[in-house]
Order: C-alpha cells, then sequence, then structure tokens
C-alpha cells in the first residue's frame, strides 16, 4: 500500500480528500476492501490515492483551495450504480396500487385502460420541458439517497418520436451520472393491440437506427404477455447491427427463454429473473451475462424472488438495482433494495453491497470508472451517518446517507442536495457530516 501510495500522491497536487472515515469500503477484493482509518485524494473528478489515512500527510500534496471532506468516524462507501430504472415519465398510478391492494387485478385495470397505458397517455401528452422537470425532482430524490450513477430507460412513449423525448429528457443536466437506454420494445401500444409483429417491425426497422444517437441501449421485454424469444431476437439484432449494447428483461413472469437469448446475443445484463433455472444460470454465466435483480418489484407485487444465492454460488455476477417506475416499485432508494435482498434474498451485507455498487457498474458496462473507490476511478461516494455498512440492511426504512460527492465535488450535505452557491466550502460545510453521525450513533446506543 505505501509504494502504491507513494506514486499515486506524485505529481500535481490534488483538489479533493475524504478523510476521517471509520472504515472506506473500496470494494476492491473479496472482502469489500474495508481501510479502517481510510482516507483517498482525488485530483480533476479522478481519484489518484486510496490509503490508511496516516500515511496521507506523506504521500499527497493537496491545492490550497482543496475541498476536505472529513466524515469524522462515519463509514464511507462507493456511489451507488442504479443499473435499471424507469424515471422519465409523466403521471401517477397511486389509486391503481391501492385497488390492486384491494384484489381488483391487473388485467381489469388495463382492460379500462389503466396499467402502463395510463402512463403512456400521459408521457405522451407531457412536453419534453415537463418531463425533464419531473426527471430532475426524480434524480435529486436519487441523489440524496446515495446514487450518483443510474440506467434511464425510455419505454412509455412507444413512438419514435415520444420515445426520443423521454430519452432526451433522461440527459438533463444534472449531478448524477446517467446511462441511457432505449426500451421502444416494452410492450405492444393500444393502436398495435393484437398485431405485436407489425410494432416489433415498426421498432426494429425505425426506431432502433433513429434513436442510435440518444442511447447507449438498447432493451427488450422478453416475457409471458410481452414479447416472445424470436420477436425480441428481430429486435436485439437490429439494435447490434445500429451499435448498441444489449440489455434485456427475462423470465419475470414465466420461463420464457429470456435468460438463454440474453447468453445467445452477448447482452450485457439479463434482468428480473425470477423464474430463472440451473438452465439459465448455466448459460448466463458461460456468457460473461450480469444478473440484474430487483427484489423492490416482487415486494410490491407479492411474488417470488429471484434466486439469488443460486447465482451467486453458481458464481455470476450480479447486480441488485430498483426498476423505479410508476406502476410496479415507484422507490429510488438502493438502500431500501438492499435490505430487502439480505432479508428475502438471503444475500449477506457484503453480497448486496458489492452488487449495489461493483454490480450495478459491471452491468452498465462501467466498471472502469465507477462502482469502486480506487486510483483512476471517478471520484463518487457517499459518507453514511452510521459507522459501518452493515447498518444499511440492518437499520432500514430511514435515508442512512449523510453526504454525497460526485467527480470530487460535494453535492449532497446533511442530506440535502448542494446548490451552486453552496459549492466550494467542503470543509467548513463538511465538518457537521461528522456531528450528525455521531449523532445518530449516539441515538442508537440508547436502546
Amino acid at each position: 500500500m505505501a509504494e502504491r501510495s507513494a506514486h499515486a500522491g506524485s505529481g500535481a497536487a490534488c483538489d479533493f480528500v475524504l478523510r476521517g472515515a471509520s472504515e472506506l469500503v473500496t470494494m476492491r477484493g473479496p472482502d469489500l476492501g474495508v481501510i479502517e482509518g481510510g482516507a483517498l485524494a482525488a485530483r480533476d473528478g479522478r481519484i489518484v490515492w486510496v490509503g490508511e489515512e496516516r500515511e496521507l500527510e506523506r504521500v499527497v500534496a493537496m491545492r490550497d483551495d482543496a475541498l476536505v471532506v472529513d466524515a469524522e468516524g462515519a463509514a464511507v462507501l462507493p456511489g451507488f450504480v442504479d443499473a435499471h430504472t424507469h424515471a422519465v415519465f409523466a403521471g401517477e398510478r397511486a389509486g391503481e396500487y391501492g385497488e390492486r391492494l384491494a384484489g381488483v387485478s391487473y388485467q381489469e385495470i388495463l382492460a379500462r385502460g389503466g396499467g402502463i397505458n395510463a402512463t403512456v397517455r400521459a408521457t405522451r401528452l407531457a412536453s419534453g420541458e415537463e418531463l425533464a422537470e419531473l426527471t430532475r425532482r426524480r434524480l435529486d430524490s436519487f441523489l440524496v439517497h446515495g446514487t450518483t450513477t443510474l440506467e434511464i430507460k425510455s419505454g412509455y412513449g412507444l413512438t419514435l418520436e415520444d420515445e426520443r423525448k423521454m430519452l432526451r429528457a433522461a440527459a438533463l443536466p444534472h449531478a448524477t451520472r446517467r446511462v441511457r437506454t432505449m426500451l421502444a420494445a416494452h410492450f405492444t401500444p393500444p393502436e398495435y393491440a393484437g398485431d405485436d409483429d407489425a410494432f416489433i417491425d415498426l421498432v426494429a426497422r425505425e426506431m432502433v437506427p433513429a434513436l442510435r444517437d440518444e442511447a447507449e441501449y438498447c432493451d427488450v421485454f422478453c416475457d409471458e404477455g410481452a414479447f416472445t424469444v424470436e420477436q425480441s431476437r428481430r429486435v436485439l439484432e437490429a439494435a447490434t447491427a445500429a451499435g448498441y449494447g444489449l440489455r434485456i428483461h427475462a423470465d419475470e413472469l414465466a420461463r420464457s427463454g429470456g435468460s438463454l437469448l440474453a447468453a445467445e446475443m452477448g447482452c450485457v445484463s439479463a434482468d428480473h429473473l425470477v423464474h430463472a433455472g440451473e438452465r439459465e444460470i448455466a448459460a448466463l454465466r458461460a456468457a460473461g451475462v450480469v444478473a440484474v435483480l430487483l427484489p423492490g418489484t416482487s415486494y410490491t407485487l407479492h411474488s417470488a424472488y429471484a434466486p439469488a444465492r443460486a447465482f451467486v454460488d453458481a458464481g455470476v455476477a450480479i447486480a441488485l438495482a430498483s426498476d423505479f417506475n410508476p406502476g410496479t416499485c415507484y422507490c429510488e432508494n438502493l438502500q431500501a433494495i438492499v435490505s430487502l435482498a439480505c432479508q428475502e434474498m438471503r444475500l449477506t451485507p457484503a453480497e448486496a453491497l458489492r452488487a449495489a455498487t461493483l454490480g450495478g457498474a459491471c452491468a452498465l458496462g462501467l466498471q472502469g470508472e465507477v462502482g469502486s473507490l480506487e486510483a483512476g476511478k471517478r471520484c463518487d461516494l457517499v459518507v453514511l451517518a452510521a459507522q459501518g455498512y452493515r447498518e444499511l440492511p440492518y437499520h432500514f426504512g430511514v435515508n442512512l446517507v449523510d453526504a454525497v460527492v460526485v467527480d470530487g465535488k460535494l453535492v449532497v450535505s446533511g442530506g440535502t442536495p448542494e446548490t451552486a452557491e453552496q459549492g466550494g466550502r467542503g470543509e467548513e460545510r463538511a465538518g457537521g457530516i461528522g456531528d450528525r453521525a455521531g449523532a445518530a450513533r449516539g441515538r442508537g446506543a440508547t436502546s
């Protein structure tokens, strides 16, 4: 560590330093790479040194105006990476949620124009500016809950122009880092009812090539009640020809063949996977496909959970994501998803945390940029109001994120997004971080 530290500390002075961590969870190695009393330094938004704080002053030169964040005894983690969200939409479906709890079937709701059709209508009616403002508010919430990088899918427009409108809203200026995915093959819209093949032809022939400059990935919902394996293959083949990376919704509602198609087509990820069995797990492992697991949706729908332990035990890389959407998981808090994964999927806290950070980065093809705290990567981190990472699943139902740093800039302090006027006051402002963390620990110790 000392040799690496000395090398990393050479050259231009750093403009960001994190110190005072009770434990710095780096995600390096199988044990999460926890450094007790850890610190790190960054320059121009990238980490240049990670190590024990006692080495900091010896190996790191700081600019006079460097931002210094003192965690004062709190745990520090990589920023969460949410690899599956539907964060751009208009309208809300809270009434529908209540009806489903009362026993009204989704088919009944859909038949009278509700369900996903209601979201499509509202999204089509919204202007690009309205969608961008709705999305900005949601991104603020993702950020204050510790998510620094997230994927955002289209899929509620289902026409070329409405899908483009959604993808452009997803690219609005914001502190979060985003990856955009084109999901026009989400479901068949009302104007194509009864003719799924015609809609898939439209997606593959027109939408996929036309939207290539708006998205990095293309996704398709391959499942019972959605699109068949052959229909999904047509979309993914068109996406490959156009130069997209590939993703797939697979085996959520039934054992549909979606996982096997993901392996065949070389998808970066296959998502949901509730009904994946031994054959599907083996195929995903052999093909190096990341399994993105979405326990929040299972929780909301009272359905089975994906076999997380089977994936882990078989050596399949996993990610945990929110599936934030208006119908089946209206939750932008990955801390809650980590707790669900431990409680209901029987992941350990370490496994769940890795899946919500480095696992998410792998599912987005960003493992060289984010998801861990290592020299060369983006300086994206979270300071908890807690002494250790195990408190995330243990102390559930609250926001344990006190401060968030993105690209070496303090963007959340005291659970509140920083404004432009508040930036650049790191040491003074960050001094309160440890105070709040200490107060939270004090309250917990009395019970």
